[in-house]
């Protein structure tokens, strides 16, 4: 039968805290051995696009 580690509560903290502060992106976990050795956080910030018909507008003066 397989052990079952216990998982430090700061690591547990740690991830939760990333969890809740993170928008977009990824959190991925690393596993060794059965035990967390590294936690990463890629993060992305999505920003609207304006639509500008300024474009539009010049060509229809022409």
């Amino acid at each position: 039968m397989l052990k079952k580690n216990k998982i430090d509560q700061e690591v547990i903290d740690k991830i939760i805290n990333i969890l809740e502060n993170i928008e977009f992106g990824t959190v991925q976990i690393t596993v060794h051995d059965s035990q967390i050795t590294q936690i990463e956080k890629g993060e992305k910030f999505r920003f609207a696009l304006k639509k500008s018909n300024e474009k539009f507008n010049r060509s229809k003066e022409r």
